[in-house]
């Protein structure tokens, strides 16, 4: 997808987001943590599978089957707008009982969102195998991480929310259930749900994020006639038939898709360079270079390998193949493995790193300190080395390096592939790679007969390349005097964390905030910002009684109080929990009462919830450092970069 495909695309999902619609080509093609409906699939009443708006066996869902209104959601995995209406459609399941609403999911993934079909896929397999439950986790998951949407990422979430491993990616690999995504496809456009996110209540269209008064105002509108009905003795299965028929015919004919049009290529060469701490596979002067973006542990790295061969064999003279590690977060041994290859390379040079490379992938998904022993016996490399690189982190920084630039250059999921610059995400059919060397090979050859030296092909390549985006800035006015902190109080660089004690990714990234404070002490300062989310109906008043904490016993015991608070979150932070942890930490619970009661504090967290739509910080967590944004729970390394390059703009 070009650059300006890109656009229209961004385009068309904003006028979703504002509530308006649009048709799309389908001939190619925030914090929350939601509570799920138990139980597996099969829970659906056989005879709504038959209407005009299906619900079916197949469908996920969240309330009971014969509930008095349905809402049935077309939605996208890689729709920013589908990520922000999410909160809302917890405010509807924290509003209205069980009995009242069902909340049914359909997919829409749309064509320009290259990672929303799999992703529904993935989520449909999740749902057979581990049902309802299963599938509504899997769905935070995505949306929490959505520019994380790949095959590895999938596999490792499916394990987290309870499904076997080995069976969703056999259902997976398989495409079990591409065939009901396509069928959900079918059912929007025939009904006009053309763009994302699209709602029928009842068979009542609501198109867009709206806001949850939006969806009350129908909601209850439907509750009402649903009531009726039921007055007149109407059976509660038979209410969202009757309901969709009557609001079907009133509704209008849906708009026809236009006549689909060829999406032009992605041409994007993209700067990645080859650095001295790189493995190289072939001739210095190939014309062709390809960068590989790999993790020993991914098992669609260890899938294409058959592939990288058949490249190396079928151009052995044109192609270098360039190693990076991208050793992803929830793949703990893909580090270890790399070290051992890189020793190896330290001992026997680039070919010892590729017999070390291939043993690997041989021994692979099994790379526990014994398994890499043996690996290490295999190639003829000392294991008390391998270990003692493995244990002090020796290839630590040369490894990171290549993880902040796959950041850069959104080389996010693995493999990722960069062929003269030009992007190939995923464990790709060979003819895909074939294509893109062919079309590079005719360039370089030109190159070349112009004059460009053949080992200077891909330098000069490079020169015009596409860098990585400046980091997102936002501008936050000073910290209040009394907002706690952690750090030096006068440290040159300030981060800004704007927090929720409700939210389960806020508590997710304290770890990762303590690894912050461990590694670089007094050159930071972490100030904590107030931003209770809508629907998080007790994370208000959690905020106020942590301020009272921090007024009885300072800035340290605001953050006993803050950590207690995180510790409870699943249990609910409602009054009696705030009182009972003020108790365990000897607070005056006379003064505490009273400071909860007349919203002592709340001043404090109002300013703070100011702060931050003013600065346009509206999701949790949110962080700001010295005017630079990093958006949710994201990794030590996304922080590292980010302090990095405020510390040294300060000097």
């Amino acid at each position: 997808m070009n650059k300006g495909t890109a656009i229209i695309g961004f385009f068309l999902c904003f006028l979703a987001g504002m509530g308006l619609m649009y048709s799309v080509d389908r001939s190619r093609g925030v914090s929350i943590a939601s509570e799920g409906a138990k139980g597996a699939p099969g829970s659906a009443i056989p005879s709504h599978a038959n209407l005009v708006i299906p619900v079916t066996n197949d469908d996920p869902s969240w309330g009971n089957p014969d509930a008095l209104v349905t809402i049935v959601e077309f939605s996208d995995f890689e729709c920013p707008f589908c990520g922000r209406v999410v909160p809302t459609l917890e405010q509807i399941k924290q509003t209205y009982t069980k009995d009242q609403v069902r909340i049914v999911w359909k997919n829409q993934p749309l064509s320009f969102h290259k990672a929303a079909r799999p992703a529904a896929e993935a989520a449909q397999t999740v749902f057979a195998l581990g049902g309802n439950d299963a599938f509504w986790k899997f769905h935070d998951k995505a949306f929490a991480n959505m520019k994380a949407l790949n095959d590895a990422n999938f596999e490792a979430w499916a394990g987290e929310v309870g499904v076997d491993v080995a069976k969703f990616k056999a259902d997976y690999t398989a495409k079990k259930h591409a065939a009901k995504v396509e069928g959900d496809i079918k059912v929007a456009m025939a009904v006009g749900a053309n763009g994302t996110p699209a709602f029928r209540i009842n068979g009542v269209e609501l198109s867009g994020a709206q806001p949850f008064e939006k969806f009350k105002e129908v909601i209850d509108a439907q509750l009402k006639e649903a009531e009726a009905l039921l007055a007149t003795k109407v059976a509660r299965s038979e209410i969202y038939p009757q309901l969709l028929q009557k609001n079907q015919k009133a509704a209008p004919a849906p708009e026809k898709a236009p006549t689909p049009q060829p999406e032009a290529e992605d041409t994007t060469v993209w700067r990645v360079p080859v650095e001295a701490h790189n493995p190289v596979k072939g001739p210095k002067d190939a014309l062709v270079t390809i960068i590989e973006f790999s993790d020993y542990q991914c098992p669609f790295c260890q899938r294409v390998e058959a592939t990288m061969k058949q490249i190396t064999d079928t151009y052995p003279n044109d192609v270098r193949i360039v190693w990076k590690d991208n050793a992803l977060p929830f793949h703990p041994r893909a580090k270890p493995a790399a070290a051992l290859a890189r020793v190896a390379r330290e001992k026997k040079g680039d070919a010892g790193y590729w017999t070390a490379h291939a043993a690997l992938f041989e021994s692979h998904p099994k790379f526990e300190d014994q398994d890499l022993e043996a690996v290490s016996s295999k190639v003829g490399i000392p294991w008390a080395e391998v270990k003692k690189a493995i244990d002090t982190g020796k290839y630590d920084k040369v490894i990171q390096a290549d993880m902040d630039l796959a950041a850069d250059t959104a080389a996010r999921g693995t493999p990722h592939f960069f062929i003269n610059g030009r992007r190939l995400s995923g464990a790709q059919p060979f003819d895909k790679f074939k294509s893109l060397i062919d079309e590079e090979l005719t360039k370089a050859k030109a190159m070349v007969a112009s004059g460009t030296p053949k080992a200077k092909v891909y330098d000069e390549l490079m020169k015009n390349a596409k860098g990585p985006p400046p980091p997102e800035r936002k501008e936050v006015g000073p910290a209040p005097a009394t907002a706690p902190y952690k750090g030096k109080k006068d440290a040159k660089v300030v981060i800004h964390e704007f927090s929720d004690f409700e939210c389960p990714f806020c508590g997710r990234v304290n770890p990762t905030l303590k690894q912050v404070i461990d590694e670089y002490g007094d050159r930071v300062k972490i100030v904590w910002r107030n931003l209770p989310l809508p629907f998080h109906k007790n994370a208000d008043l959690a905020a106020q009684a942590a301020h009272e904490a921090q007024a009885q016993k300072g800035n340290d015991g605001f953050w006993q109080y803050h950590d207690k608070l995180f510790e409870n979150q699943q249990k609910g932070l409602t009054r009696d929990t705030l009182e009972a942890i003020a108790q365990e930490m000897q607070l005056d619970m006379t003064k505490f009462k009273a400071a909860l009661d007349q919203g002592t504090h709340k001043k404090k967290v109002d300013d703070d919830k100011a702060e931050a739509e003013k600065a346009g910080v509206r999701g949790t967590p949110g962080f700001v450092v010295n005017g630079y944004f990093i958006s949710g729970a994201q990794p030590f390394s996304a922080f590292k970069k980010t302090i990095d390059l405020a510390l040294k703009e300060v000097k």
